[in-house]
């Protein structure tokens, strides 16, 4: 009665909010399976950015559900974001699902478990003092740890729903995310992701995200901080200067651009222009010359013509990010951009765009990860390499992927030179057999 499986979908949140979940269960008397066949509660934690991530929960859920007739006595439940942002209508669609727990209630999630052995639960509300503060948020993934410092976010961008399926900001008490990192240390990490929504707009008290920079850098034991998914709106050079200055903080920024072209950014409501934009990447390039630049890219959001377009990839040409996640844009019901601005970029010309936009980026991509060749770079080591154990995968600093030439202890630091690369990763001497192994989609 109290073994339990947890499968997740959608960002590193997600999977940061599964390990939350593991912990109040485990807490609580439950024991983790590895198969959703031998748990008497099924959980399925949730994606609700884009269609297609909904669309794979409910395929999912269908699939389950034979499982549940065999088993009537088993809970299925659907927790985060899909579960809030689609609610009842979830259970309209899918009258086999017993229980819904949204973002902010999984302090309470035994105690629903067991309502919901009898009856549909349903346990959305959001709570403006739920930070989560007191429990181990911290999800550690052999040498990497990943630290949720806030939840929710004010940014109220036109196509996202973040705000209506995570609520407002709310920001962790800086001794409490420093607490967390003990415990990722305890548990095995030397790496910590510190993860928001918009990450570094991060502020608790006097605390500002710049202070927690300077706060992790200084913590014995960690080896590399990185952080994600941050807004160019929340940048300033404190931050560049403490990335550039403290060999704790990884020269890697994920700095979402959406488009490139100013009016489809003020319909978005993304509150820069492109040359603001630009202007930051130049900040932060001349403070972090070695910096990896990692972005986010839109195409065929409503009203986007071909100039508009046109301007997006002019802009990643200038910019030569070293890799992107690229979308087609796809409405979500609630946001501004779903009531108020018509999808009218036909499907076929979105995936046109997207392909382009694809392609460009690969292009650059394999610039940029080629002009490592004959250097050497410092890997943290996480393990073994997907597809082969013989050579060993880690990362160097920029948070590019690097396969060795031979096995190495995780979390060991190893200095190596890159012999060959392509779009996605870099060979060290002696791994170039190991050819185009994917390994940094996967991850």
């Amino acid at each position: 009665m109290n073994r339990f499986y947890i499968e997740t979908f959608g960002c590193q949140m997600n999977v940061a909010d599964s390990g939350l979940m593991t912990r109040v269960l485990e807490s609580a008397g439950y024991c983790a399976v590895s198969e959703p066949a031998g748990a008497s509660v099924v959980l399925l934690n949730t994606c609700a950015v884009r269609e297609k991530a909904e669309e794979r929960v409910a395929k999912r859920l269908r699939e389950l559900r034979r499982l549940k007739r065999l088993r009537p006595d088993m809970v299925l439940g659907v927790t985060g974001c899909m579960a809030k942002h689609l609610g009842k209508d979830l259970l309209d669609r899918l009258p086999h699902v017993d229980l819904l727990v949204g973002p902010d209630s999984y302090r309470r999630l035994p105690e629903l478990i067991e309502e919901a052995r009898t009856r549909t639960t349903v346990s959305l509300a959001m709570d403006r003092e739920e930070d989560y503060a007191g429990l181990d948020a911290v999800s550690v993934d052999g040498i990497r740890a990943f630290v949720p410092i806030m939840r929710g976010c004010d940014r109220f961008c036109t196509f996202c729903v973040v705000p209506l399926t995570r609520g407002r900001e709310k920001s962790l008490p800086l001794d409490e995310i420093l607490r967390q990192v003990e415990v990722a240390l305890a548990e095995g990490a030397r790496e910590v992701t510190f993860l928001g929504q918009t990450v570094n707009s991060y502020h608790h008290g006097p605390h500002r995200f710049a202070d927690l920079l300077d706060a992790a850098s200084r913590v014995p034991g960690l080896l590399r901080v990185r952080f994600t998914s941050p807004h160019p709106s929340h940048f300033d050079e404190d931050q560049f200067r403490l990335i550039a200055e403290r060999g704790a903080l990884c020269p890697q920024v994920h700095l979402p651009v959406q488009s490139g072209s100013d009016r489809v950014l003020a319909d978005m409501k993304r509150g820069y222009t492109r040359a603001e934009y630009l202007g930051i990447v130049e900040r932060l390039r001349r403070l972090v010359p070695e910096v990896g630049l990692t972005t986010d890219i839109i195409t065929g959001f409503p009203g986007e013509t071909d100039d508009d377009f046109a301007e997006t990839l002019s802009l990643m040409e200038t910019v030569r990010f070293d890799s992107a996640f690229m979308f087609a844009y796809s409405p979500r019901p609630g946001t501004y951009a779903w009531s108020r601005q018509a999808d009218d970029v036909p499907d076929t010309l979105k995936r046109e765009r997207l392909e382009r936009v694809i392609a460009l980026q690969e292009t650059v991509s394999l610039e940029r990860y080629r002009r490592l060749e004959g250097r050497e770079v410092e890997v943290l080591v996480e393990g073994p390499s997907r597809r082969d154990p013989l050579h060993a995968m880690g990362r160097a600093p920029d948070g590019k992927t690097v396969i060795l030439a031979s096995p190495h202890p995780a979390g060991s630091l190893v200095t190596a030179k890159i012999a060959r690369a392509n779009s996605h990763t870099l060979l060290a001497e002696g791994a170039e057999g190991a050819g185009d192994t994917g390994e940094e989609r996967a991850a």
